[in-house]
């Protein structure tokens, strides 16, 4: 088979650039008998693409041109650009016209379910993309069964949705990079980390529940990410390091003493299985995806609750063995070999 996938979004640093990443890279290294040809639009970035997947195919379509033609006009069939294609598999913002057998990966629905905290234009665009995956995808992709029931309820035919759980894009830090880290950021003091700073990552209440759970310790809260729809500023005890480059993240991450990860709504949580991985404790919501992820290896806290948030970040202080334990043994149910073979067994539902 010839199998095209739509590249695009590896440039923008977000969960959905790492799945994208991670996917393609696992798919070329276990299947040998197919064909992948990789494609993206972008203009100031084609050389980021290009020399990430040297030999892939980059249009100059830029994402708000992408959205026009392909989901508000929904013209110019992406065989025009690629040639004849067996199976398209496309993802996150615009879903082109096709004769192939077309596969679609939802990640979340948040922007449909939490219309308040997001930009109109960004609703707008999930609208017209999601009506096009219901009525053109072969085969919709979720992570979890979370997102699969949400999909459901908005009225996509659950006999079409593979559920493909998703898998770590973190590894533990070496003793030396985490020290390196911490000096360049400034780090002294012993801290918990939280990634993501906007409403729906429920940053305030987690710096409310943090100044219970915290109080009379040495102990900061560093919070990582471009701040969005939300203003939060430095004070005492929390650092707040806006955007940071992954591979300084990591090393970020390894070295917390935990990740306070509860937000109101995920579709999957990767940053969750990366604690795991980095060998922290982790705290996380007990409702949507996230306690499919965790299982049993975090602490599952209400995440409306301060004082739930707050309990479950004592749980995680005074006892951080039996988490990090607990959270070594669940990751290990989790690789990106997994997923890709899963994803290759969809496509050849064709």
């Amino acid at each position: 088979m010839k199998i095209a996938i739509d590249i695009s979004q590896i440039v923008y640093g977000t969960g959905v650039s790492n799945y994208t990443r991670s996917l393609v890279s696992a798919l070329r290294m276990i299947d040998r008998e197919n064909e992948y040809l990789l494609f993206s639009g972008a203009l100031r970035r084609r050389q980021e693409i290009l020399d990430e997947f040297p030999g892939s195919k980059v249009f100059p379509i830029p994402p708000v041109l992408a959205d026009i033609v392909w989901n508000k006009l929904h013209t110019l069939p992406i065989e025009k650009l690629i040639g004849k294609v067996d199976v398209l598999h496309t993802s996150d913002w615009a879903e082109p016209p096709s004769s192939a057998f077309k596969v679609t990966t939802v990640h979340d629905l948040y922007p449909l379910l939490f219309p308040r905290l997001v930009h109109p234009k960004v609703l707008e665009v999930h609208k017209k993309k999601l009506y096009w995956v219901m009525k053109e995808s072969k085969r919709i992709i979720v992570p979890s069964e979370s997102t699969k029931v949400d999909l459901v309820t908005l009225g996509v035919d659950k006999g079409i949705i593979r559920v493909i759980p998703e898998a770590p894009s973190m590894e533990k830090a070496s003793d030396e990079k985490i020290a390196e880290i911490k000096s360049k950021y400034q780090i002294r003091e012993d801290y918990l980390i939280s990634v993501g700073i906007t409403p729906l990552k429920n940053t305030k209440r987690i710096i409310k529940a943090f100044r219970l759970a915290s109080a009379g310790k040495d102990l900061k809260l560093v919070l990582v990410g471009r701040q969005s729809n939300l203003k939060v500023e430095n004070e005492r005890n929390i650092r707040i390091l806006g955007h940071v480059p992954t591979s300084d993240l990591a090393a970020l991450l390894s070295g917390s003493k935990g990740l306070v990860f509860a937000s109101l709504y995920e579709g999957y949580g990767i940053p969750i299985l990366d604690g795991f991985n980095c060998g922290v404790p982790v705290v996380t919501s007990d409702t949507a995806s996230m306690p499919e992820v965790a299982g049993d290896a975090a602490a599952l806290v209400d995440p409306e609750n301060v004082n739930s948030i707050a309990d479950g970040i004592e749980r995680i202080i005074r006892g951080p063995k039996s988490f990090i334990e607990k959270g070594d043994r669940r990751v290990k149910d989790f690789s990106w070999e997994k997923t890709a073979q899963a994803t290759l067994d969809v496509y050849n539902e064709k």
